[in-house]
């Protein structure tokens, strides 16, 4: 048996190697112990999965590491894939498996409602959407208390572009560079990342922004976010004063004056960009920004598709850590552990502005995705989730920080709760983003030691940990042990080089 899947075996010690270079450095790390046990795998052979991928499934769904994962079953926090080896998932499904795998209460909550009522459209009364609306409402201030129930967050995200402009009479909407808002026509205008940019026409009345990124923009320093870590640059501001943040608003400014007319629809923003790596703005920017967009009759919009239901840990919803009430809220991925289900939320004047005429989704607020939600929910709760992202999150922040301190290349080290992001360079003084070929040989030696981590950043040079928010302090001792030892190997192949 190949070292890289003995590593996946918690109690045995290995030595990793790499075509035609051994490593001296051994996994020191110990996976912590799951009595959970899978089926056994009774599909299809994995030569014969390939084919059917590069045959019949599209190809703009790309696949993760040189060897793709073949996963089976998922338990909590721990994946098993069809040879049964257990991985610890620190990705969550791209932040999307909230409270755990196949979380019991979930699991349960969707088996008695599958053998009830699946689906009638929102055409006629059922218990779960009223019960489920209810419920979500009340964990979010006013007047933030009517829902619109999609399946996606790009459709919620879409969906929130239009209530503004119907609701304002204005057209133009502004979003931040770095920002990921969805990938349909609609919603990729708000979307700033040029990799997810295909050469059609989109994005009519939407203007970006400087991205007020504290570690990789013009300015920022130690003292800037809110988050257990800060970066390692110098800080020139006194106490109170955010000389960065009063640098980005006045670039914010310098938007409104100058790329859309002097009343527009709205701006939108994550309160920790997702996609982008976890970025955070200066402490006041996201407050000062709805003011200025407010003062020209726009709507403010938040995307809490990957920063909601307790994520950042200090707070159920992202947009509170940063002292603010948007006017409209999105919400996917999470809502549902992973069912296909999404929210916007908004007050009732902005959703009678959509009333005027017809606006239909066939599944959007269907029974079992409502009752689905409100497990999800009620999980978060009973098992203290949001306290756990917080307690949890903030020790693995601290622990990666050390990580930062000893490795050059770790630029970064940055997040809240269980949202964060470690940013790869070549080195701190130049922050230039470290090479694909070196990030990839890190990310590799992770997945073969058990650990699977997301990827992200403008250069894919960030990686990505939003794990579901049932992990443990084990959990990250042996993550970071696995990530320090990928890291080790790095510096002894450069070396070697």
């Amino acid at each position: 048996m190949p070292a890289s899947h003995l590593a996946l075996q918690p109690c045995r010690r290995v030595v990793f190697r790499q075509q035609k270079w051994k490593s001296s450095v051994s996994m020191r790390a110990k996976m912590p112990p799951c009595d959970f046990v899978p089926e056994e795998y009774r599909s299809y052979p994995y030569e014969r999965m390939l084919k059917i991928r590069e045959q019949n499934i599209a190809p703009s769904l790309r696949m993760y590491y040189k060897k793709p994962l073949l996963l089976h079953q998922g338990h909590m926090q721990w994946l098993f894939d069809y040879e049964g080896r257990r991985y610890l998932d620190l990705f969550a499904g791209i932040v999307t498996v909230s409270v755990g795998h196949c979380h019991p209460k979930v699991t349960l909550a969707a088996q008695k409602q599958l053998a009830c009522l699946w689906h009638t459209t929102n055409i006629y009364m059922h218990p779960s959407i009223h019960e489920y609306a209810e419920k979500l409402t009340s964990l979010l201030p006013d007047p933030l208390k009517v829902v619109y129930l999609t399946n996606s967050g790009s459709e919620a995200n879409d969906l929130a572009m239009f209530m503004a402009r119907l609701y304002t009479r204005n057209f133009d909407v502004i979003c931040l560079r770095g920002a990921y808002h969805g990938g349909s026509p609609y919603a990729l205008g708000l979307t700033s990342i040029g990799s997810y940019k295909h050469g059609v026409a989109n994005g009519i009345g939407c203007s970006t922004t400087m991205l007020p990124d504290v570690f990789r923009g013009p300015w920022g320093g130690s003292n800037c976010r809110d988050s257990p870590v800060q970066t390692v640059r110098k800080c020139s501001c006194s106490e109170g004063v955010c000389h960065a943040n009063e640098q980005y608003i006045e670039q914010f400014k310098d938007t409104l004056n100058t790329s859309v007319p002097k009343t527009i629809a709205g701006f939108i923003a994550e309160p920790i960009q997702g996609i982008n790596g976890a970025v955070q703005y200066p402490k006041g920017f996201l407050k000062e920004a709805y003011r200025l967009v407010r003062e020209r009759g726009g709507v403010c919009i938040a995307d809490e598709v990957q920063t909601g239901f307790g994520r950042t840990g200090s707070h159920f919803w992202g947009f509170q850590t940063h002292d603010v009430v948007p006017d409209i809220i999105t919400l996917a991925k999470g809502i549902g552990n992973g069912f296909p289900m999404a929210a916007v939320v908004t007050t009732k004047e902005i959703a009678n502005s959509l009333a005027q005429n017809l606006h239909f989704n066939t599944f959007g607020g269907n029974p079992m995705a409502c009752v689905v939600g409100s497990a999800v929910l009620d999980a978060i709760e009973e098992d203290s989730l949001q306290k756990n992202s917080k307690d949890v999150g903030t020790y693995m922040l601290l622990e990666l920080a050390k990580l930062r301190d000893k490795f050059e290349i770790v630029g970064d080290v940055r997040g809240k709760g269980l949202m964060i992001g470690i940013e790869m360079v070549t080195d701190k003084d130049s922050r230039h983003p470290l090479p694909a070929e070196e990030i990839n040989q890190i990310w590799e030696d992770c997945k073969d030691m058990g650990v699977l981590i997301g990827r992200g950043g403008l250069y894919n040079q960030t990686f990505r940990i939003k794990p579901p928010m049932c992990i443990t302090r084990k959990d990250v001792d042996f993550a970071v042990e696995v990530i320090h030892t990928a890291l080790e190997r790095h510096v002894e192949r450069a070396a070697a080089n």
